[in-house]
């Protein structure tokens, strides 16, 4: 388990590797990687078992990064684990980068699966799970991040209802409750609530966090991980998190910060 404050201070580097990437970029979604970056930061750099120097191990953990525009946090996270470099991310978007506005599993080294069409990487999670099963790395588990917008597609409870069903103790999904999408808020949208009261009808173990606190998401994680049956962790986050003319607001969706911003952002991240 690594020490919770040198965690935290690497999760510090994905909110502002986030935030350079998608400046320099002029394109991509910086709030959105905000609201998980200690998500991603404690899976990745911490409970994961992953290595960098066998990528392909079939026993190894997988990560679906259902929210795929939140894809430049996840690559700071791969390059502070050592599947990428670190002077690789200034390439984000580029023609011709491996570090695609959205992962890509063909490209980019320690990437499970391509993402960005909202709504799948739950089916696909538990595609792994069984796949594992079937091969024997029973150890293995899938993570799988969900923004919370998303779970307004029905695909999200199929998958839901087939890994209870199929009793994917190894399939964990970390819901970013932001509150926001691209248009509003999540519940005048199309309202979730009572969110831990659905999952639990579907035969889901259910966790709440705070999806900011290091040390709390390293103990619901593992807690997560070695409960019987599929585990979800409402993780409560603030979209923009760290950044205040973006914090909590949502018309900063798919919005990069110009030069200036980002250099205020920045300044602001690191008080």
């Amino acid at each position: 388990m690594m020490d919770t404050k040198t965690l935290e201070s690497l999760c510090g580097t994905i909110r502002t590797d986030a935030l350079r990437m998608t400046t320099g970029a002029q394109s991509g979604h910086p709030s959105s990687c905000l609201s998980c970056a200690e998500i991603i930061g404690v899976l990745i750099l911490d409970i994961m078992n992953i290595d960098p120097m066998k990528p392909e191990d079939p026993c190894r953990d997988r990560f679906v990064l259902s929210k795929g525009h939140a894809a430049p946090a996840y690559y700071s996270a791969l390059s502070l684990k050592g599947f990428i470099s670190r002077d690789e991310l200034a390439s984000l978007r580029s023609v011709g980068s491996r570090l695609q506005g959205h992962p890509d599993m063909n490209k980019t080294p320690g990437v499970d699966f391509s993402t960005g069409s909202l709504g799948m990487g739950l089916s696909v999670a538990n595609g792994m799970a069984l796949a594992c099963r079937l091969q024997g790395h029973s150890d293995a588990t899938t993570y799988v991040l969900l923004g919370d917008g998303e779970l307004q597609e029905g695909q999200v409870w199929e998958a839901a209802m087939s890994a209870s069903h199929h009793g994917l103790s190894r399939v964990v999904a970390i819901i970013d409750r932001n509150m926001l999408q691209c248009d509003g808020t999540t519940e005048e949208i199309k309202a979730l609530e009572p969110l831990s009261a659905k999952f639990q009808s579907f035969g889901w173990n259910v966790f709440e966090v705070d999806g900011h606190d290091v040390a709390a998401l390293q103990l619901v994680l593992r807690q997560a991980r070695d409960a019987t049956g599929p585990s979800v962790i409402i993780a409560a986050t603030v979209k923009g998190k760290g950044v205040s003319c973006m914090a909590g607001k949502c018309n900063w969706h798919g919005k990069p910060l110009s030069s200036d911003a980002c250099d205020a952002a920045l300044r602001e991240c690191s008080l």
